[in-house]
């Protein structure tokens, strides 16, 4: 257990470590003509500089508390393009500090769109700017670069150090007094000692690989995305167009006055779960496109998709975590606790996945910043404090990965009662269900 007056400057030394490791990735190991160097220390190291690292990084400097964030990529990672950032991400935001700028670059989306898939013509029509039990509505289309540039901004110099991937994490049992630091071992054969670490590496996290959470799930679907831009301005109205198809769903909204993008789910034809699509941006193009002329999608939107810059990662497996193992888990351990995508990989279906890596990063921020900071009563533990984290966050991860997944599944189903339901009774029923998991509030800092 590590307790607050633990948490001073250490002098960097090298120390003997225990061999109870956990390795990333058996394929890529440290290089052996490397030598091992001194370990250096940090009170707080997050690892991931995704949206979910990047804001508990702003957080807990908020807060007052200094951290450090490990990133393997040589820049911010900006894969995806876009996301829905409904209400309860936007309360996050604004307890983070910058809301505000976001609303200045992305438009309001006023409402949602659903098509017929018989006729390409709107069935169901419904307002994103209702009441909700907390507040008015609000959700726009944030582009994610804009986003993290934002978040990195607020970060004092030097606190994001990239092209740093972690390979293992070693127990530390040599600080006096019985700490329960890690020694993160990077591939560039440094090591790294942690008295806190905060997992935000993702879907294949090594942080909870090592908290032994349950392996992500296939769900069976695929996913492609592509942004187009507009110089002149691209004409589309602030809403959100859905539609769903025989085995595939869709969606268009635009971010801005010149940007918008676009999203295609569908479920594999053949039983390994590959498709018969040529990988190449071209292909993936003619398929998406072939995909929304089979449901008669206005011109307009076929027009988008010709003009897009596809994903960088083109074809993308739809995964999740199993939300049952998420109540019964170990969401942190001792010192070391995960968020974002680490913590809750979930299929797309109700634009969660990033809203809740922000509500993540406000909870963990203010239960560890005030453990650290002294803003509680003074007698809480790290170990206290991140075990409060996780039973705030654990009901919350599971019913926004179950609910999305069925969401997913019917709008996406092939049986034919399904689809005679979903398109003639349930459209609107799935639509009001977009404003369900926004009505939720995680505090300020």
């Amino acid at each position: 257990m590590v307790r607050i007056d633990e948490l001073k400057p250490t002098q960097s030394n090298p120390r003997a470590h225990t061999t109870n490791r956990i390795d990333q990735s058996s394929s890529e190991p440290v290089q052996a003509n490397m030598q091992p160097q001194q370990d250096a220390a940090e009170d707080v190291v997050i690892v991931g500089a995704g949206l979910a690292g990047v804001g508990v990084a702003l957080g807990l400097h908020r807060k007052g508390v200094r951290s450090m964030v490990l990133e393997s990529s040589p820049a911010l990672r900006t894969s995806g393009f876009a996301f829905m950032t409904w209400t309860n991400a936007f309360r996050a935001l604004d307890a983070l500090g910058v809301g505000d700028k976001m609303r200045s670059h992305h438009l309001q989306v006023q409402g949602v769109r659903v098509m017929s898939p018989t006729t390409g013509e709107v069935v169901r029509e419904l307002d994103l700017r209702v009441q909700g039990k907390l507040g008015p509505h609000e959700a726009r289309c944030v582009q994610r670069n804009v986003l993290l540039q934002a978040l990195e901004e607020e970060l004092p110099a030097g606190t994001i150090r990239y092209s740093s991937r972690i390979v293992s994490i070693d127990d530390d049992k040599e600080k006096e007094g019985g700490g329960d630091a890690k020694i993160l071992h990077l591939a560039d054969g440094s090591t790294l000692r942690a008295k806190v670490l905060i997992g935000c590496d993702g879907i294949n996290s090594v942080v909870a690989k090592w908290l032994g959470l349950a392996k992500p799930l296939d769900s069976g679907r695929r996913a492609t995305r592509g942004h187009a831009k507009y110089p002149d301005g691209h004409g589309f109205q602030p809403k959100f167009m859905q539609f769903s198809g025989n085995g595939f769903r869709a969606g268009l909204v635009p971010c801005g006055d010149t940007d918008v993008y676009w999203f295609l789910t569908w479920s594999p034809s053949c039983p390994d779960g590959t498709e018969d699509v040529d990988p190449s941006p071209a292909e993936m193009k003619q398929f998406v496109l072939a995909k929304l002329r089979s449901i008669k999608a206005p011109a307009e939107v076929l027009e988008a998709v010709e003009r897009s810059e596809m994903n960088d990662v083109l074809v993308a497996p739809l995964r999740y975590r199993p939300p049952l193992s998420l109540l019964f888990g170990s969401i942190s351990k001792g010192n070391v606790c995960v968020a974002g995508d680490a913590l809750h990989p979930t299929t797309p279906d109700l634009a969660q996945g990033a809203c809740i890596a922000l509500e993540d990063a406000v909870v963990l921020a203010r239960c560890l910043g005030d453990a650290m900071a002294g803003d509680g009563d003074g007698t809480e533990t790290v170990e206290e404090a991140l075990r409060r984290y996780a039973g705030i966050r654990r009901w919350r991860s599971a019913q926004v990965i179950a609910a999305s997944y069925m969401v997913g599944r019917v709008q996406q189903s092939e049986h034919a009662v399904v689809r005679f339901a979903r398109d003639r009774v349930l459209s609107g029923v799935l639509a009001k269900g977009l404003l369900m998991m926004p009505d939720y509030d995680c505090g300020t800092l």
